[in-house]
């Protein structure tokens, strides 16, 4: 049975793409720069440059579900803290992506404007260390659980009690922020083996996409019997 193929939009070093490969998808990226680590392939385009009807055609054509996680600047915690203005780019997403009427995800930050999204968390996977909230809005049936009791994180910072107590190749670790560990923890915490820790910094670990690609595949394949 051939693989279903998965477009990931703003694909980054491919932290995304990999969970939905290891989910069964044949993945091909897209980005506006091009990223040397990305594990699969890519195309190095700017998705609002192209013209849109040619682009929805393409994707109709030739893929049978979208990932996208536009740039999230504008909703991050150093946005609010700072005051700068950032563009949106969600609502353009959205709207090529139900253009495509093909099954989609979208994935952003906390305070995102999604539609009735879900949020993962490290503390869902057995396997991760690391507690990254994302949101994920789909126009197809997605569940999650709630995340679990976040535990202490290691820490640089020796304003804190737990500073010194914790071995972070053991510990959940913060990736970015205070509280920062090494790149190798934050590999090894996050199950990602193949990127800078910059690219680390901006990354969804695998286990989140694939947990998604999982239900995913269940779906397209529900659809395709159907039809």
């Amino acid at each position: 049975m051939t693989r279903p193929r998965l477009l990931d939009l703003f694909c980054k070093a491919g932290g995304a793409s990999m969970g939905y490969h290891m989910a069964g998808f044949t993945v091909v990226g897209i980005d506006k720069e091009w990223q040397p680590n990305y594990p699969f392939f890519m195309r190095r385009e700017t998705l609002y440059d192209a013209q849109e009807h040619a682009f929805i055609c393409w994707l109709r054509e030739n893929f049978d579900a979208v990932h996208a996680s536009p740039p999230c600047q504008a909703h991050s915690d150093l946005a609010r803290q700072s005051k700068r203005q950032y563009p949106c780019f969600i609502e353009a997403t959205r709207r090529i992506l139900d253009r495509s009427r093909l099954p989609y995800v979208i994935e952003n930050v906390e305070g995102a404007p999604l539609i009735s999204p879900v949020r993962l968390c490290g503390t869902l996977f057995p396997t991760l260390r690391v507690i990254r909230h994302r949101l994920f809005e789909t126009n197809w049936p997605l569940w999650t659980r709630q995340c679990g009791k976040h535990p202490l994180v290691y820490t640089l910072d020796k304003r804190k009690a737990h500073y010194g107590k914790l071995d972070e190749m053991r510990a959940f670790v913060q990736v970015t922020g205070g509280g920062n560990c090494s790149k190798e923890a934050a590999a090894s915490a996050m199950g990602i083996d193949w990127m800078t820790k910059g690219e680390l910094n901006e990354a969804i670990p695998p286990a989140y996409t694939r947990f998604i690609g999982e239900q995913l595949m269940t779906h397209i394949l529900s659809q395709k019997a159907a039809a």
